[in-house]
């Protein structure tokens, strides 16, 4: 976290969280109230000082307060840097993929030294020359769509040195699966911003 912030917190230790604010959508891009942030600036503030709590709720620490993120997907989105290294949202580098799914929304989700997070869908026609069958080829377009549908035979995703089989996760699970709100409330009787 910045150190304005630390000092902030510390100077103002009891200032209500808000809820409901700040959302991050598919693309990586933070949301005010439903509207694109488009400063860099503050983008790049929100990221540095964004993390969960204990609870799997995740937040950007804005001086003393805390404001609750609302995950369209998950709480980091991936994009493949120009080497094809992935990347935060947060420009952080994520190392180490260890785990790949596929949700019934179509996303391509990865497990990483960072945590869970999807790859942004720019992304996915670079993505998609990453997968291969069990015989090792690359399937072309036609039978990777029609294995999206069904999800019938066994697919992998090779990143880096790195190839992954690539399980199912429904949409519906995946927060509970990966310990994250997707859209944290306040507790009952919490004050709130």
């Amino acid at each position: 976290m910045d150190d304005t912030v630390m000092r902030a917190m510390a100077k103002w230790p009891n200032v209500p969280n808000a809820y409901g604010w700040l959302a991050l959508d598919a693309r990586g891009r933070w949301l005010l109230k439903g509207e694109r942030i488009g400063n860099a600036g503050v983008v790049e503030f929100i990221g540095r000082n964004y993390a969960p709590d204990d609870r799997g709720r995740w937040f950007f620490q804005n001086g003393p307060q805390r404001v609750f993120v609302t995950l369209e997907i998950a709480p980091w989105i991936y994009a493949l840097d120009h080497a094809g290294h992935l990347v935060t949202h947060t420009g952080r580098r994520a190392d180490g993929p260890s785990e790949a799914f596929i949700d019934d929304a179509g996303h391509v989700l990865l497990r990483t030294d960072v945590g869970i997070g999807a790859i942004t869908d720019r992304d996915l026609p670079r993505l998609a020359q990453c997968f291969v069958d069990a015989g090792g080829r690359t399937p072309d377009d036609t039978v990777l769509m029609q294995w999206l549908e069904r999800f019938e035979t066994e697919m992998w995703l090779t990143l880096g040195a790195r190839t992954l089989p690539v399980g199912r996760v429904g949409g519906a699970t995946l927060a509970t699966r990966f310990g994250f709100v997707a859209d944290p409330r306040p507790d009952p009787g919490e004050p709130e911003c």
